[in-house]
């Protein structure tokens, strides 16, 4: 009851909040000169409710959200498989330490932003070179928490695992694996978001359709209605898919949240 309680809260504090800020976005827009540059919210939802069925470009905005996330979900999938078997090889074995660890170093730091003009360079400005611009987005966070979770594995549990006769197999699939799950998924969930932000950063430059091309499309023409519905759905999609991706860790992770 108490938890019940507590979430009926949460939905109540959250609806509130969001209420306060479009009032505030209607209040500054209505009664001083911000008006005159930003639409307000009235003007904004109106165009995001059109946009469902008069085509911007030749697509629905539901068309454009489709093709977003199609690009993100593939070079995120990508990335994290990569990652995920590089991040535990790293935390793992030594060799793979010395040689994958220096380089990943070196390419960490970099925003995918800055491979935008390389990756178009070299893959042109098709489904490919956004498939690849995401999956850089997602493989660093993905890579560093998948490789601190293999570090971080109790030594006592695979001590007694081998002790009791436990395969190196057995040893990786029953308690290294499970016991780095929980740090995989604090690392897909940021790899995720920037994954997110990279395809719309990658469809401003060289793209036809997408939520980045509605945003650019509405920059070129000085349609900041159109700018603005473009970063409300952008950030309604964000939330969800973060949603999303805690609720697939609590059911995979269940054990990890009961012990908490």
């Amino acid at each position: 009851m108490k938890k019940k309680k507590f979430d009926l809260e949460r939905t109540l504090y959250a609806v509130l909040a969001i209420g306060c800020f479009f009032l505030l976005w209607w209040f500054l827009t209505t009664f001083t000169a911000v008006k005159e540059t930003t639409p307000g919210p009235v003007a904004v939802l109106k165009l995001l409710g059109e946009s469902f069925f008069k085509p911007i470009g030749g697509k629905v905005i539901t068309g454009h959200l489709l093709t977003s996330l199609r690009r993100v979900l593939v070079g995120f999938s990508v990335a994290t498989l990569i990652g995920i078997i590089l991040g535990i090889a790293m935390g793992t074995s030594r060799w793979a330490e010395a040689i994958i660890k220096p380089i990943f170093e070196l390419l960490r730091p970099i925003p995918p932003i800055a491979w935008i003009s390389l990756v178009i360079l070299f893959f042109g400005i098709g489904e490919t070179s956004k498939y690849i611009l995401c999956g850089i987005g997602a493989f660093t966070n993905v890579t560093l928490n998948a490789y601190t979770g293999a570090q971080n594995v109790d030594p006592e549990l695979i001590g007694c695992a081998r002790m009791l006769g436990t395969s190196e197999r057995d040893i990786f699939f029953r308690v290294i694996l499970p016991s780095c799950t929980p740090q995989i998924f604090a690392g897909m969930q940021v790899a995720l978001s920037t994954s997110w932000m990279a395809v719309l950063a990658a469809e401003m430059v060289g793209a036809q359709e997408g939520c980045g091309w509605m945003i650019q499309r509405g920059s070129d023409t000085l349609n900041i209605t159109l700018v603005m519905v473009g970063m409300i759905v952008i950030g309604i999609v964000g939330m969800l898919l973060a949603a999303l991706m805690r609720t697939i860790e609590r059911r995979l992770c269940s054990w990890n949240i009961m012990e908490e």
